[in-house]
């Protein structure tokens, strides 16, 4: 979701080598009162998963009215007609998946609302024949989440709106722990056995904001919490930095199913994919598609099918989240970037770019 220096910094990810992802591992984490473990999928289960779908295309998604996740999932703000319409434009060119990040602050102000949302959420996906990921806890942007009313979009910069679940410096503090893990039990629970949804995503970019290993343990209890429920879905967490050992150890012996983020060129990008083929298991990649680092659906969505490797870009709709701008490229001006650095449509279902719709259509099967 956002570049740090050490991203891709080159490839330091030795436990690789020392994994076999042929057989089950087991999550061992301290849930404050007991060890617990749980049984992760064996590769042939995710493997026998991924086959049961089609290719798996989509892109990370919030709805051009909403600044933040707050603003998408509070009572106040929640917008199903503009859901809605934008998922039908993601209908129509083929996409049978969205990644979208829920909010342990939307769930705490409102446990039963909450999830009255995110089933209309997934009523108006399944009517769109797409199957979302949700996202529990994410590492990046601002630091300190509030209910109520969300700031408007400071012009021209990135994802200025966006919130960090559950902030900095809370997800490294234990007392926290009781009611995240209430949080995520719960919303796993009532959908455990929903075929609406695709997978779990338990943490965006943990790391990310400079807090490296301290999101361990977060990390750690949020995949046991998860298995704790044991739902249908696959879950996973996706390595996004490289030279965080400890972490991507963990997300990747721990994912039912691989997933990862690439902004990267092609052949930076195939390098990424052809390392971690060697656990054996299903990849996605949840996060590509920055078009000035020259990764573009032209050069890498056509490398991801070919790889059978599932593809899902940042942004759909161009909204509040300001995602047309590159992350450390403001333009206080807030005009338009001589070329977008996210998103496929403008505010009006416009394609930013129809040789890129007709190439995502094209590789997803849509005359």
């Amino acid at each position: 979701m956002k570049l740090i220096n050490r991203y891709l910094s080159g490839w330091l990810f030795a436990v690789l080598v020392t994994v076999s992802c042929s057989k089950k591992t087991d999550i061992v984490a301290n849930n404050g009162n007991s060890a617990t473990i749980a049984t992760v999928w064996t590769a042939q289960k995710a493997n026998d998963w991924y086959a049961s779908h089609k290719w798996i295309s989509g892109a990370d998604y919030i709805p051009a009215t909403a600044v933040n996740q707050l603003e998408m999932w509070q009572a106040d703000t929640f917008d199903p007609k503009t859901i809605d319409k934008e998922l039908g434009w993601a209908e129509k060119i083929g996409f049978n998946t969205m990644r979208v990040f829920l909010h342990s602050l939307a769930w705490k102000q409102d446990p039963e609302g909450f999830k009255k949302r995110a089933d209309q959420f997934l009523a108006i996906s399944a009517q769109h024949h797409i199957q979302p990921i949700f996202v529990f806890f994410d590492d990046c942007w601002n630091t300190t989440p509030q209910i109520g009313k969300q700031p408007a979009p400071k012009t021209g910069i990135h994802n200025s709106g966006w919130l960090q679940d559950p902030g900095q410096p809370a997800s490294a503090d234990s007392t926290n722990f009781p009611g995240l893990k209430k949080y995520v039990k719960d919303m796993l629970a009532a959908f455990a056995h929903d075929n609406r949804i695709l997978m779990w995503d338990l943490y965006n970019e943990p790391g990310n904001s400079n807090k490296g290993e301290t999101s361990l343990p977060l990390l750690a209890l949020v995949f046991t919490w998860a298995k704790e429920v044991n739902p249908d879905q696959p879950i996973t967490a996706g390595v996004w930095a490289w030279d965080f050992d400890k972490l991507n150890q963990f997300q990747t012996t721990h994912s039912d199913v691989i997933t990862y983020h690439d902004y990267e060129e092609p052949a930076q990008h195939l390098k990424i994919i052809q390392q971690l083929k060697t656990y054996g298991r299903p990849l996605i990649c949840t996060e590509y598609m920055a078009r000035t680092l020259n990764s573009r659906f032209a050069n890498i969505m056509p490398m991801l099918k070919s790889e059978n490797v599932g593809a899902i870009n940042w942004g759909l709709v161009s909204g509040k989240t300001n995602t047309i701008y590159a992350w450390s490229t403001p333009m206080p001006n807030g005009g338009e970037p001589a070329e977008w650095f996210h998103d496929i449509f403008r505010g009006d279902g416009t394609p930013y770019r129809q040789d890129e719709v007709d190439l995502i259509k094209k590789l997803n099967g849509i005359n």
